[in-house]
C-alpha cells in the first residue's frame, strides 16, 4: 500500500479549506492599510499614514491562551479564545502607550477541524473587527506527532504604534502615585492550570456543574468569560491626564506584574479588599484550599489592568473611566486599589 502525506496524518486539501474559510472572515477587519489577502507568503501592511507621527514606535507583543484552550474543548467555545488572543495583545502593547494596529496568528493542530478553525477566526476578527485591527492573515498548521489528537494550540502577535515622547515605561511613577484598578471578568487567560486542578481533579466536577460560589453560573461559564479589552477605554486618557505607568495583569497576578514597570526605589502598596471581587477566584480558593499568596501569584484577582496616576488627575481619571463605561457598555469598573511608596521594586499589600 503506498503512503501518502494524508495517510501520514496531514490533510493537504483539508487545510487548504481552512485557509479559504479563513481568508473570507478576516477580510471584515481589513483597513485600507492591507494591500493583499490572505495567500503570500507574507502579509503587505502600508505604513505611509504612520507619518502624522513626529518619531513613530512600533510595539510588539506575542502570546497565547494557555490551558484555557483545554476548557474551550470542554465548553466547545473555541470563539471566545479567539477574542482572548487579540484582547490580550491589545493589553500588552496598550501598557506602552501604543495603539494597535494588525494582528497575526498561528493556529496549530494534529488535525485541523474546520469548524473550529472557524469559530477561532471568527472570534479574531470579531474582536479586531471591533477596534479597527487588520487581521492579516496567519499560519494554520497541520501536526501529528507534535500535537495529540484533539490538542489545539493558538498564538499570536499584535503590532501596534506610539509617539516615542508618549511612550508609558514606568520610568516617571513617583512616590505618592496612586494605583487605579480597572476591572477583569474573571481569569481572563491566566492560572487555567490550577483552576481546572481544583475543579476536575479535586473536585471531579464538569463544565456543566456549578459551586454555590458561582449563585447559579455554571464553572464552564465562570472559566470561559472573554477576556476585557481595556483598548478604547485607556487610550483616550493618555493625551488627558499624567498616567506614568501601566501594568497588564496577566500570569504572576499583581505581584510579578506591576513591579515590571516600577522604577528602582519604589514599592507598590495594595490595599486588599479594596476592589468588587469575583467569585470565580472565591470559588477555587474556598474549594482548592489554596494559600493566599498562590491566588495571588497565580490569578489577576478580579484586576485586568493597573494605571499609575499622579494624584491630582485621580478623580478626573476615574470619572472619565466611569464615564467611558457607560457610553461602551462594556462593564469595566475603575477602582483606587493602592499607592506608590518608598521601597525595592516590589508589590506589598495591607
Amino acid at each position: 500500500m503506498p503512503l501518502t502525506y494524508k495517510a501520514a496524518g496531514v490533510d493537504v486539501v483539508a487545510g487548504n479549506q481552512a485557509v479559504r474559510t479563513i481568508a473570507q472572515l478576516v477580510k471584515k477587519t481589513f483597513t485600507p492599510n492591507v494591500l493583499t489577502g490572505i495567500g503570500l507568503f507574507g502579509s503587505l501592511f502600508d505604513v505611509s499614514d504612520l507619518k502624522r507621527y513626529r518619531h513613530p514606535v512600533l510595539v510588539q507583543s506575542i502570546d497565547g491562551v494557555g490551558t484555557k484552550m483545554a476548557v474551550a474543548k470542554l465548553t466547545k467555545r473555541f470563539d471566545v479564545v479567539g477574542h482572548d488572543i487579540v484582547a490580550h495583545g491589545c493589553n500588552d502593547v496598550l501598557c506602552q502607550g501604543a495603539k494597535p494596529l494588525n494582528f497575526l496568528d498561528y493556529i496549530a493542530s494534529a488535525q485541523l477541524d474546520q469548524a473550529i478553525v472557524s469559530q477561532l477566526i471568527t472570534g479574531m476578527a470579531d474582536e479586531c473587527a471591533q477596534y479597527g485591527i487588520a487581521l492579516v492573515g496567519g499560519e494554520t498548521a497541520e501536526m501529528p506527532g507534535t500535537y495529540t489528537a484533539g490538542e489545539w494550540d493558538i498564538a499570536g502577535v499584535m503590532l501596534g504604534v506610539v509617539e516615542k515622547d508618549a511612550i508609558r515605561d514606568g520610568s516617571s511613577i513617583a512616590a505618592d502615585d496612586i494605583v487605579i484598578g480597572l476591572s477583569s471578568t474573571g481569569l481572563h487567560t491566566n492560572g487555567y492550570s490550577l483552576a481546572r486542578k481544583v475543579f476536575f481533579d479535586h473536585l471531579r466536577l464538569t463544565v456543566n456543574d456549578t459551586v454555590s460560589e458561582l449563585a447559579g453560573q455554571t464553572i464552564g461559564q465562570a472559566l470561559m468569560q472573554p477576556h476585557y479589552n481595556y483598548t478604547t477605554t485607556v487610550l483616550p486618557l493618555l493625551d488627558r491626564y499624567t498616567i506614568s505607568g501601566i501594568a497588564h495583569i496577566t500570569g504572576g497576578g499583581l505581584v510579578e506584574n506591576i513591579p515590571r514597570i516600577l522604577p528602582a526605589g519604589l514599592d507598590c502598596q495594595i490595599t486588599k479588599g479594596s476592589w468588587p471581587s469575583v467569585p470565580i477566584f472565591q470559588a477555587i480558593q474556598q474549594h482548592g484550599a489554596v494559600p493566599e499568596q498562590d491566588m495571588y501569584v497565580t490569578f489577576n484577582m478580579g484586576i485586568g489592568l493597573v494605571l499609575v496616576v499622579r494624584p491630582n488627575d485621580v478623580a478626573a481619571v476615574i470619572e472619565s473611566l466611569a464615564q467611558a463605561n457607560s457610553i461602551g457598555s462594556n462593564g469595566i469598573t475603575a477602582t483606587v486599589i493602592g499607592k506608590i511608596i518608598p521601597g525595592q521594586q516590589q508589590v506589598c499589600f495591607v
